[in-house]
């Protein structure tokens, strides 16, 4: 009867692993072998301190001695006192004074006034408006001002400009202008839906007569002035 072999147990297959692994168990006890080391028990310190072997430290008594007090300090020298006989002459020393007797006389000049200066003012905020003639005795000369600016402007300004220029509806001419310190009129600056109509703005707020210039703080200024010239050009 013959035996059967089971090929998954056949051990013959791992018989390389099986010699490495006790190649390698050899090697080990070989290498503990050769590092094993032993001692003599007489070599060996247990580490016992001997109390004996310490020496005892004498320390030495100190005694503390009283020192006496130090002297006292020497009392001080007395002065002396020379006696001087009447008759005997005694140097007096002078003592000269600092002060000065002369003094010198400085002149002072005349202080010249310097008067203020006022920038041009707003005619909003300006104290005393400038006269236009005819508002001299006008009880609101603001409002007489104004009324015959706007009097004067309307008379005078071309309005038919505006059919030449080909212009429909209502147009608007801004212009600002100052009166200086001696009533003139002077800075005339005007901006329009066209040059022509600016220009004709310009001349007519040159044609204003001369005013009584206005006043801030009791001193003539210049005035500026804003004017919106209005005008409608008919279809």
């Amino acid at each position: 009867m013959e035996t059967k072999k089971n090929p998954d147990k056949d051990l013959s297959k791992k018989s390389l692993l099986f010699f490495q692994i006790g190649l390698a168990f050899m090697l080990l006890v070989s290498w503990q072998a050769i590092e094993w080391k032993t001692y003599d028990k007489e070599d060996i310190d247990v580490g016992v301190v001997d109390l004996d072997m310490l020496e005892e430290e004498d320390v030495p008594i100190t005694e503390m001695q009283n020192q006496p007090p130090p002297p006292p300090p020497p009392p001080p020298a007395p002065e002396i006192i020379e006696v001087v006989e009447d008759d005997a002459e005694v140097e007096e020393e002078v003592i000269e004074s600092t002060e000065t007797t002369e003094m010198e006389i400085v002149e002072v000049e005349e202080v010249e006034e310097v008067e203020e200066v006022i920038e041009d003012v707003p005619f909003a905020l300006i104290q005393q408006v400038p006269i236009f003639p005819g508002c001299e005795n006008a009880k609101d000369q603001k409002a007489c001002m104004n009324e015959k600016i706007n009097k004067f402007v309307n008379k005078k300004f071309d309005t038919g400009l505006g059919n030449e220029l080909g212009l429909s509806g209502r147009n608007r001419v801004s212009v600002q202008f100052k009166i200086d310190r001696n009533g003139d009129i002077v800075n005339v600056r005007a901006r329009g839906p066209h040059p022509r109509l600016e220009q004709e703005a310009i001349r007519v707020i040159k044609a204003l007569p001369k005013m009584i210039p206005g006043e801030q703080r009791g001193q003539k200024v210049g005035v500026l002035y804003g004017l919106p010239i209005n005008f409608v050009v008919q279809d």
